[in-house]
């Protein structure tokens, strides 16, 4: 998702056509420019306190960088284009500008300083941000773990014990995928749930959540009632015979429903979404139950 703080400073455009502009950087604390992009460990907001630094001191309206399927913006797009890359032994950044005015001589070894000083924080923020991803997702299928499954949960349910919506928790189970690993190998395994993670995240909502927790087990924390959940469950039946990963071995799956109760704990949610998952399989397997209440 594109980033820019809504609060960043725009420099108006009459410091580009005045004199004293040619001065500011007098006004620059380079200390000060270390400190304020050493001071969060996220890549995106180093990112955009590089841009309002650059905004404040040089005529650039904006400026964006594309990493790795990442997007970086800060600021406005449109004006003078000016493409840079900044190398830095084995890692380089190409960063597109936008300019008010061209820059002069002085102005563009001010831009060169800056871009040297961006490298290491953001270096840090990026190597930062893959180990938190290894913390929180699956490495197999790149859905959030057991761990991360856990925290979300309890935040959502937080949430909508707060009466700030409502919350549904769905558990997915692969049909005979023990049969599958025995007949077929691990390899044929890991082939099949790679292949169903991916048609879960085609499925759910940019709201909803998808995570591996174990072997063939999934779950998707769901915003909305269990009506909300039931057509994400439909639509994943519904894809299943789509995805070529699955029909290869005749892959199905069984879905259990369980919308949260008031002042409901995580692992009694579970429970019930549990239970109508089992349900769904008592029922004949590749189809979904819902837990109404306590007790199916």
């Amino acid at each position: 998702m594109d980033f820019a703080l809504a609060t960043e400073f725009y420099p108006d455009d009459y410091w580009y056509r005045s004199d004293a502009y040619l001065n500011r950087e007098s006004d620059l604390d380079l200390v000060q420019v270390i400190q304020q992009l050493h001071g969060s460990l996220d890549p995106r907001t180093v990112f955009a306190c590089f841009g309002k630094v650059l905004g404040q001191h040089l005529p650039i309206k904006g400026l964006q960088l594309t990493l790795d399927k990442q997007k970086f913006v800060w600021g406005r797009h449109y004006g003078i284009e000016l493409k840079h890359t900044i190398n830095d032994n084995n890692d380089s950044f190409a960063i597109t500008y936008q300019l008010s005015v061209p820059l002069n001589s002085a102005q563009k070894k001010l831009l060169q300083r800056l871009e040297n000083m961006l490298i290491q924080p953001f270096n840090n923020a990026l190597k930062y941000q893959a180990m938190s991803n290894q913390a929180m997702f699956d490495a197999l299928t790149n859905l959030g773990n057991r761990y991360y499954y856990r925290q979300a949960l309890d935040i959502a349910l937080a949430r909508a014990n707060r009466k700030q919506g409502q919350v549904s928790l769905v558990i997915l189970d692969l049909d005979k995928f023990k049969q599958l690993n025995d007949v077929h190998g691990h390899k044929a395994g890991d082939y099949v749930l790679v292949g169903f993670a991916a048609l879960i995240s085609e499925a759910i909502r940019n709201t909803d959540q998808a995570f591996r927790i174990g072997g063939d087990e999934f779950v998707i924390i769901t915003q909305g009632n269990a009506d909300a959940a039931a057509i994400i469950c439909q639509r994943i039946i519904d894809m299943m015979p789509k995805h070529s990963e699955l029909t290869e071995y005749n892959i199905q799956c069984s879905l259990g429903i369980a919308q949260s109760l008031p002042q409901q704990q995580a692992e009694n949610l579970y429970e019930r979404a549990d239970k109508a998952m089992y349900a769904a399989k008592a029922a004949g397997r590749n189809c979904f139950r819902v837990c109404e209440n306590s007790i199916i």
